[in-house]
């Protein structure tokens, strides 16, 4: 059922992508605040109880649902599957960014790839070199492959029906909505969202570098991961990043002049610097990562079934 399912949200979401902020991330924010609002007294404790009422009160709803589709009829626990995931996961979520950056960097239209990267990452870019442009548009998609499809793909497959999938995206939403307040630094009660996030994402940032890394240069990849991920700022995130650039043999991180300022970033990856031939690499990375989960999915369904 797991691997139909897949099958299912690829198909349809080439036909009718999402309006992911509109149906997802603006709603599940909005539930975020809400809870927010009504439970933060500035303690650890009342954060571990807002969560639980923001994250694991929904997943187990839902859990609930699936169970009782499934008695009345699979085929119910099915479409509630394939319903879920389409609201969870795609690569529809990035890829249409990227591939107009892409396309405008082909047409040597660097101003038109500027904006397109402001708009993806609601930053300053008027003053980015093409090679910056590509350099962090590979950064922004290796991490949204990881975000909407490999993490929200495992969790999924790790708890039945769709619960994993729900709870690995209403938790990344919630923590990143309740770490992005000003008084988060100076207030517990956001501590621990930060915490489970952290354990929910713990093996899924593994498992899509090592992804990275068998369908890529393995070597290269597993050096960079080993000797670099840790200077990045995200250390979680630098994870999938140096081994993303390992993998594909180009230079990644690295300074950044950010309008009138220079952004100081760690090194990662080695090679070459990026260019647009290497946007394109790196959508063939991430696709045979994909085809790679699809088939070990595929090969566990067998084993169940030969179970």
């Amino acid at each position: 059922m797991s691997i139909l399912s897949l099958i299912a949200v690829f198909l349809i979401e080439q036909l009718q992508p999402l309006s992911y902020r509109r149906m997802v991330a603006d709603p599940v924010s909005a539930w975020a605040d809400f809870v927010e609002a009504r439970f933060n007294d500035g303690e650890y404790r009342h954060g571990v109880i807002a969560w639980g009422f923001a994250v694991v009160l929904p997943v187990g709803l839902l859990g609930l649902l699936y169970y009782l589709l499934y008695s009345l009829n699979p085929l119910l626990a099915w479409g509630l599957n394939v319903g879920a995931l389409y609201l969870t996961m795609g690569f529809r979520q990035f890829s249409h960014h990227y591939t107009e950056i892409q396309l405008a960097l082909r047409l040597d239209d660097l101003p038109r790839a500027r904006q397109l990267l402001g708009e993806w990452q609601g930053r300053s870019t008027e003053t980015l070199a093409a090679e910056d442009v590509a350099r962090l548009s590979i950064e922004q998609a290796l991490a949204a492959s990881h975000r909407h499809v490999f993490a929200v793909l495992l969790w999924f497959v790790l708890l039945p029906g769709p619960c994993g999938a729900v709870l690995y995206r209403i938790s990344a939403i919630v923590s990143e909505r309740w770490n992005n307040c000003n008084i988060a630094e100076h207030n517990e009660f956001f501590a621990f969202s930060r915490l489970v996030f952290g354990i929910i994402d713990w093996l899924p940032l593994r498992a899509t570098a090592a992804a990275f890394a068998i369908v890529g240069d393995f070597e290269d990849a597993v050096y960079c991961w080993r000797t670099q991920a840790g200077q990045w700022p995200d250390r979680d995130l630098g994870i999938v990043l140096a081994s993303g650039a390992g993998a594909l043999g180009v230079q990644l991180g690295m300074p950044v002049l950010d309008g009138s300022e220079v952004t100081d970033r760690a090194a990662l990856g080695m090679g070459d610097p990026a260019d647009v031939d290497f946007m394109q690499s790196a959508v063939g990375l991430v696709w045979r990562a994909t085809v790679l989960w699809m088939l070990l999915l595929f090969l566990l369904g067998l084993a169940s079934l030969a179970g």
